[in-house]
């Protein structure tokens, strides 16, 4: 016997009427008018993404070394933080 919380009939693909229902939340969650601005900052950030992944590791490496963390000091002793 196995335990499931998922209905044997769903096969767990995102139909079209699934597709339409979230976007038709989006839309009145947000308004047409913030819409677009959402839309091209999801798209700047997915062609960003593209860039980086399309990065010679060696010098996206190099990059992430030559930044510095800095810790916050430690309380001493006789201090609560």
């Amino acid at each position: 016997m196995t335990l499931s919380f998922i209905p044997a009939g769903v096969t767990g693909m995102i139909g079209t009427t699934e597709i339409v229902l979230i976007l038709a939340v989006i839309l009145l969650l947000f308004g047409g008018k913030k819409l677009p601005e959402l839309m091209r900052g999801l798209g700047q950030g997915v062609r960003s993404f593209k860039q980086g992944m399309a990065e010679d590791p060696e010098k996206g490496n190099a990059a992430a070394a030559d930044t510095e963390v800095k810790l916050p000091d430690e309380p001493k002793s006789g201090e609560q933080a």
